[in-house]
């Protein structure tokens, strides 16, 4: 197909420039500039631009990346200590809530994210210095819209950083920190003034790219967000920019929920921006791998054995039901069996079998848990899937517009769509099910929170006081894995102030994470988030 000859296309030149543009791991963000010294040319433009998207898989699926940030510290899924394997450590800290400064996942986040912003500061550099290019603005426009994406990440997770926005700098540059308005605003500012320049098609050309509909999302996630990062809600503003991108026509809902999760997901119609992969030029997921027990190397015919970290909290695997078949498409659960058919035995003469049970978070058995699969596993997966990542899908853009909807007194509107996206869901089994009330959405969460132990809640909780709870519900069950979830939480005022399996709330503070002590310790220009200690 076209488009996966254009995904192999933007993989490859990712992978080719990233050794060769990209900052040494060593080498200080803010060091000493040589661009400057590379004589270029304008047939020289992709391989410019190139560094600046390739840094986003290393944000996303980067060890300790990005996903973990979202998704293991909140209350669906979690990395015990699996008895007589090993795992636990900072994983049961981003569980916990207990981390500080020292976590590596925001050590990775900030350097990735930087590296990225880096790139795209020189790519402008050397693009606004570059002789026989027409248009210039377009592309400028384009590396500061995907600039702002990587400083929204930064922003939703550390609020107060510093705004690099030039790459011809002197030795030694350190940056001072903005505050928490002037990142808000210029993340702001930067995507409307681009967004007029920003291409409106959809097609094997902008896969993989910043185009208008990329900016519109992320500015709708600005505001969707905004109550929580500035205290002034902006649900209309969000509305308006999802309302554009519906109303483009450029996108559609996929018929089957596991579509753009396939490894050959490049021609999902729900695919607004994506982070492409390829397993031989520019490998991704490692999840398989770290979620699956060992003997589930059978089952899929993978190339290694799995190394048995991850699974699902067993309090959010309940609140599914059992005709939604987004339970199936997203975990593995119960009995196992070879790709062949047969079921999978262990050594010890029992066939696995992933149970909905946890005992606690130091201390699990290697069959608790059931195991995430959302995205497709191949035969012969190594730990680097090919699967595209959709980093913003048309599904997100609906429930940001049903959300807005609900939270404005449109709890009709906010029906019609959710019920819509949960058709698909229920096609095959119960399609009544499908249909949901605005009752339902404004009400409590059914998810049973509280203290958890050995398969049984010892200090109920429960969700009924959570306001929107049935939406938030719906939210994890769409999107449970997208990087969502953290966010999703402290929007609807439950990450910091309810309990789930082994975590207890420890903090308002910790909706923001500490700047990591690796940039504490190399730049004296920089304070800590309150709260946390250096």
């Amino acid at each position: 197909m076209k488009k996966s000859n254009n995904k192999y296309k933007i993989a490859l030149f990712s992978i080719l420039l990233s050794c060769a543009a990209c900052t040494d791991l060593d080498e200080t963000l803010y060091s000493d500039i040589s661009a400057e010294k590379t004589q270029l040319t304008a047939e020289d433009l992709t391989n410019i631009i190139g560094p600046a998207f390739s840094k986003f898989r290393d944000v996303y699926w980067g060890w300790n990346g990005l996903f973990d940030l979202y998704e293991e510290s909140s209350d669906l899924i979690v990395t015990p200590f699996r008895n007589g394997i090993g795992w636990g450590d900072l994983y049961i800290t981003m569980h916990m809530h207990t981390w500080g400064p020292t976590l590596g996942h925001i050590d990775g986040l900030w350097y990735n994210a930087y590296a990225g912003i880096n790139s795209a500061n020189r790519a402008m550099y050397q693009i606004e210095n570059l002789e026989g290019i027409e248009n210039k603005e377009i592309y400028i426009n384009e590396l500061r819209a995907l600039r702002a994406m990587y400083y929204y990440l930064l922003y939703d997770n550390f609020r107060r950083v510093p705004l690099v926005t030039t790459y011809d700098l002197p030795k030694g540059y350190l940056p001072t920190q903005n505050t928490d308005k002037e990142v808000y605003d210029f993340i702001e500012k930067e995507l409307l003034e681009t967004m007029p320049s920003l291409s409106e098609a959809n097609t094997q050309a902008t896969y993989g790219r910043v185009t208008k509909w990329t900016a519109k999302m992320t500015l709708a996630k600005l505001y969707l967000n905004s109550e929580v990062y500035t205290g002034t809600a902006k649900w209309n503003q969000a509305l308006n920019q999802v309302n554009d991108i519906i109303a483009s026509g450029k996108f559609s809902l996929a018929s089957n929920y596991s579509d753009p999760f396939l490894i050959k997901n490049e021609a999902s119609v729900e695919e607004i921006f994506t982070i492409p992969f390829d397993d031989k030029f520019a490998g991704g997921s490692y999840y398989p791998y770290k979620t699956l027990y060992g003997a589930s190397q059978a089952t899929f015919d993978l190339s290694g054995s799995p190394w048995g970290g991850s699974g699902g909290i067993p309090q959010f695997i309940d609140t599914y039901d059992s005709d939604d078949e987004r339970l199936k498409d997203s975990w593995l659960g119960g009995l196992q069996y070879t790709k062949s058919g047969e079921p999978l035995i262990l050594e010890s003469g029992q066939q696995l079998n992933y149970i909905n049970y946890m005992s606690d978070v130091n201390g699990t058995e290697y069959n608790e848990g059931y195991r995430f699969v959302k995205y497709e596993i191949g035969s012969g997966t190594v730990a680097g899937t090919a699967n595209d990542v959709p980093f913003y899908r048309y599904t997100d853009a609906l429930m940001i517009k049903a959300e807005c909807l609900l939270r404005t007194g449109n709890a009709s509107g906010a029906t019609a769509i959710v019920t819509e996206i949960r058709q698909r869901a229920f096609k095959r089994t119960d399609p009544a099910k499908a249909s949901v009330s605005g009752t339902k959405l404004l009400g409590g969460s059914v998810y049973k929170y509280g203290e958890y132990s050995n398969g049984t809640i010892t200090k109920l909780e429960g969700g009924s006081d959570v306001q929107y709870g049935g939406f938030l519900d719906e939210l994890a069950w769409e999107f449970v894995g997208e990087h969502h979830r953290k966010q999703d939480l402290i929007r609807f005022g439950v990450y910091t102030k309810k309990s789930w399996f082994s975590h207890k709330p420890n903090g308002g503070f910790r909706i923001v994470f500490p700047i990591p002590q690796s940039q504490m310790d190399s730049n004296h220009n920089l304070t800590q988030n309150t709260g946390y200690t250096n």
